[in-house]
């Protein structure tokens, strides 16, 4: 496999799993990922191969020049300048040495009488070779935006999501005595449309000079940025007008329902994380009847770290932590890394940031209005070669169960 054929398949698989990862079909993904790696290590192992044989015929020339040194000056040339006879097959042979350039007689005279020589840059330095492929960057998309509950409303403008908020409780009457009222309480909430964008420009040289294909990386990183604004505005989004509504969001009021589906007054207030913490979120949540299983922690990797680093009396530690990239589990408890969240074990973390959200993710909408819109035009900076790239993607979202989440913020200590 020389290098363009493994250029060309390579392209071929990346573009095939993009397709696959961006319809959500994790098992052709994988496929296809396994598929490249495949195609790395075979690549590989060829330029080892090339490199070996080299590497032979590299000590081969050695050998061969080690037995004429010492012949004296007239048997050496005669193929001309820069050959010496070749004893296994007499045949004329140019030194190459282990500078790169090749060996002459005429360049020894020369120096010997303090004349100058010309060599080529090769002589001196050797080639840059350029790789084919680019190293990714660290992750910076929460997973949380892909595990939300989404509500596909193509075209559409705004909705709105019913939920109940609490049933009534029967009381015992005389015969003769009215019947006791109890009413079940609903509200719904409103998930307005947000345009969440993203702009980039890069020189035309990027598309025609590297070997590496640094356009595609552009718009994959245009498609990224608006991802990792989607994943924060899950919940740090305000509300307001071309606004996500985030989990964070204090909009609620009793005048305004519609904004909003979690009383502030059911926040948790903590200074720090203790051997406590866990428990005290765990059975905060919910209602008074059920201790709710399948919920996720949301919160930030500092705090995760705080977590990890507790201790018992003995120097053993007290959670259990397995981790996944992004995901992992708490004794159990499925966790989510957000940035977006403040950092409850931080010092210097003001009272009353929001730190950690815990809940059922299907508690919270995310409504899709448009499809990723991601363009390129020569247009606008033709005249300095510059190439634009846009992306653009309308969405909406919004806590859709009657607190869904219980918040935790920081207290003053």
């Amino acid at each position: 496999m020389n290098r363009q054929e493994y250029i060309e398949k390579r392209k071929a698989l990346v573009a095939e799993a993009e397709a696959y990862a961006n319809e959500g079909n994790t098992e052709k993904f994988n496929s296809i990922k396994a598929q490249i790696e495949a195609l790395d290590s075979e690549y590989q192992k060829a330029m080892v191969a090339r490199a070996n044989a080299r590497a032979l015929q590299d000590q081969l020339k050695d050998l061969r020049t080690g037995m004429v040194s010492g012949t004296d000056e007239g048997a050496t040339v005669p193929g001309g300048q820069g050959q010496v006879i070749d004893r296994m097959n007499d045949q004329p042979q140019r030194v190459i040495t282990r500078w790169g350039f090749a060996a002459s007689p005429e360049r020894g005279r020369d120096l010997k009488a303090m004349n100058t020589v010309k060599l080529t840059t090769e002589g001196v330095l050797v080639p840059t070779r350029y790789g084919t492929d680019m190293m990714p960057a660290w992750n910076e998309v929460s997973s949380l935006v892909d595990l939300v509950r989404i509500f596909p409303r193509l075209g559409g403008e705004a909705f709105e999501r019913s939920y109940v908020r609490g049933y009534g409780e029967g009381a015992e009457v005389a015969d003769d005595a009215d019947y006791h009222e109890s009413d079940t309480e609903f509200g719904f909430v409103t998930i307005n449309k947000s345009k969440v964008t993203v702009y980039t420009e890069e020189d035309e040289g990027v598309l025609k000079l590297p070997d590496i294909d640094y356009d595609a990386e552009v718009v994959n990183g245009v498609r990224i940025a608006l991802r990792k604004r989607i994943a924060r505005q899950i919940l740090i989004g305000s509300g307001a007008n071309n606004k996500i509504t985030g989990i964070f969001a204090s909009n609620y009021s009793s005048q305004n329902p519609k904004a909003g589906a979690i009383d502030p007054s059911t926040d948790m207030q903590l200074a720090t994380i203790d051997e406590g913490t866990l428990d005290e979120i765990i059975f905060s949540y919910g209602g008074e009847e059920d201790v709710e299983s399948g919920a996720t922690l949301i919160l930030n990797k500092a705090d995760l770290k705080a977590f990890a680093k507790l201790r018992d009396g003995n120097g053993n530690r007290i959670h259990t932590i397995s981790y996944n990239g992004n995901t992992g589990l708490i004794d159990g408890i499925p966790f989510i890394i957000n940035s977006a969240c403040g950092v409850l074990s931080g010092g210097t973390t003001a009272p009353d940031t929001y730190c950690m959200a815990y809940g059922h993710l299907s508690n919270y909408g995310l409504a899709i209005f448009s499809e990723i819109d991601i363009q390129r035009s020569t247009d606008y900076k033709f005249r300095s070669g510059q190439v634009a790239h846009r992306g653009s993607v309308y969405v909406g979202g919004n806590v859709i169960k009657w607190n869904g989440f219980v918040r935790v913020k920081k207290a003053t200590s």
